[in-house]
């Protein structure tokens, strides 16, 4: 416990603040590497993994870029089942 003093003596931010926003940030980088893994997005697993926003690119990716990558595949046009001709 005495490196994260350290820590957050050099941050200026008491432990407590510095506790919670590991912990939140932690939470919502989970989140977003879960939905990327699940959704098939190794460019989004990646960037994911390597940027630290404190959870701010996390929660944009959750609830924005997740949703156009939604979006864009409902609007793609649905193939057309052949139908046999009916002989009369």
């Amino acid at each position: 416990m005495t490196e994260l003093n350290q820590i957050a003596l050099l941050l200026g931010v008491s432990l407590p603040i510095l506790i919670i926003v590991l912990i939140w940030t932690v939470i919502w980088k989970a989140l977003a590497l879960w939905k990327a893994a699940r959704k098939n997005s190794p460019i989004w697993f990646i960037i994911l993994l390597v940027v630290n926003t404190l959870g701010i690119l996390e929660i944009l990716y959750i609830f924005v870029f997740s949703k156009l990558s939604k979006t864009r595949e409902n609007k793609e046009v649905p193939r057309q089942v052949k139908r046999k001709k009916r002989r009369k």
